[in-house]
């Protein structure tokens, strides 16, 4: 059985489009009409309809942080040990509360599918849960539960830091991160798969290497062998000080150290790639990798502005993430990707548009090649935003990410399903579940 949506503006491939039909059947876009006006069989979507958007760098539990580790300002790594504190508190039924109420929150900003980096695998002490895939499992639950589609990207976790003397071994709370070896990762990652709810797809199974600190040289090419032609994300070079590491180590740069293992290519998505080389740009454009972006966080943690623009010239494929969570807001995740390259470069106009929805619906990046467009044939993902409130009053469609918020999206549809509706999501009132799930985290020692 097929259902109608009308829009008054629709972002189809080749542009922005008016009075637009579109049709859906089984969770697919069958039909999408131009110049055609409503009727009363339509369900009209308002203001203007984008495709789904696809935050393709999370970590769910550092949502607990948010608002919470200002105060003393600091730096990275004293956030990094208010994150710590929140992980040794973390259970698989608490994963699950704080996941769940997380991805609902995304939902309301229109986000239809998540790459969730998840390295928080075992017990506290490095003790394995019966399942030793608990916490993911966690996830899994919580993305189906909030109605939005999820990559798990299990994370490699090897080392606690890479020094002078080369890595060292995993302490404290990172003991909960670490299996043995990449084998032994890839031993527990091959228990996980992707999941069908009768329907279409809504999890598949990714991989990701923490980053050059955390996973020892002679482990890379496991991790990327396992991951084949699935997604494979890594940190790369947030830090002036990692890249210091690396060279120290290995007369390289973390991208020329991922070059010589065999780990770049198409797949590849490379997060938050902040302090590069123009070797690293030209290295990550002529292997055609992602390049994700996660700049309300970037900024949140002081990282600093990492070359989008020269990235997307070299030819590497730009997507966004919403990270720590300080915001999830996609909408500000693009508009902060142009932004920042003015406040680097004092010139407007570095990314078009055009160029910021393509990162904000970039799901190829976490492995749904078939979502991110309102096409015939993709998943019927659509995401209306109001054009009648008070940010967006005034605005031309084409240029709504430009002016709009999370607060402005009205509906969105994940599969051809709905999942929000009016501003208010399924589950009810997000906000509510956000501080029952919260509650247990409220350590004025992260302050």
């Amino acid at each position: 059985m097929s259902t109608t949506f009308h829009a008054a503006h629709a972002h189809l491939p080749t542009g922005v489009a008016a009075d637009v039909r579109i049709s859906v059947a089984d969770g697919r876009i069958t039909a999408v009409e131009e110049g055609i006006p409503a009727d009363g069989g339509d369900h009209r979507l308002p203001g203007v309809v984008l495709p789904g958007l696809a935050n393709a760098h999370s970590h769910a539990f550092h949502r607990a942080l948010r608002g919470r580790t200002h105060g003393g300002g600091g730096t990275f790594w004293t956030w990094r040990e208010a994150m710590y504190a929140v992980a040794a508190r973390l259970d698989p039924d608490r994963y699950l509360a704080l996941a769940r109420a997380t991805y609902a929150e995304m939902a309301l900003a229109g986000i239809t599918a998540v790459g969730e980096f998840h390295y928080l695998h075992h017990a506290p002490g490095a003790r394995r849960y019966m399942d030793p895939n608990a916490m993911g499992q966690a996830l899994v639950h919580a993305a189906a539960d909030a109605g939005i589609r999820l990559t798990l990207l299990d994370t490699c976790y090897l080392a606690g830091g890479l020094g002078p003397d080369g890595h060292t071994p995993l302490e404290g709370t990172q003991l909960r991160f670490g299996d043995l070896d990449a084998e032994a990762w890839a031993l527990r990652v091959d228990d996980l798969r992707d999941h069908t709810d009768g329907g279409p797809a809504h999890v598949r199974v990714g991989a990701a290497i923490h980053s050059v600190r955390a996973v020892p040289r002679d482990q890379l090419a496991t991790v990327a062998g396992w991951a084949g032609t699935r997604p494979l994300h890594v940190h790369l070079s947030e830090q002036p000080a990692e890249n210091d590491a690396c060279l120290a180590a290995h007369g390289l740069t973390p991208t020329g150290l991922l070059e010589q293992e065999g780990v770049l290519g198409p797949e590849l998505s490379a997060v938050h790639a902040t302090h590069l080389t123009e070797a690293d740009v030209a290295l990550l454009g002529r292997h055609r990798s992602h390049a994700c972006f996660c700049p309300t966080t970037e900024r949140d943690l002081a990282d600093g502005i990492g070359p989008a623009r020269a990235l997307r010239d070299a030819g590497a494929r730009l997507s966004l993430g919403s990270d720590q969570h300080a915001v999830i807001d996609l909408v500000e995740e693009a508009r902060a990707l142009e932004m920042h390259e003015r406040l680097a470069s004092l010139e407007r106009g570095r990314l078009r548009p055009l160029d910021l929805l393509a990162a904000a619906t970039a799901h190829d990046s976490i492995g749904w090649p078939d979502a991110g467009r309102i096409a015939v044939g993709a998943r019927a993902d659509l995401v209306a935003v109001r054009t009648d409130t008070v940010r967006t009053a005034g605005t031309d469609p084409a240029q709504i990410l430009l002016s709009a918020t999370a607060a402005d999206v009205d509906t969105v549809l994940v599969d051809g399903r709905t999942v929000v509706e009016g501003g208010v999501h399924r589950l009810g009132d997000v906000g509510t579940l956000l501080a029952r799930a919260l509650r247990p985290h409220q350590d004025e020692s992260l302050g």
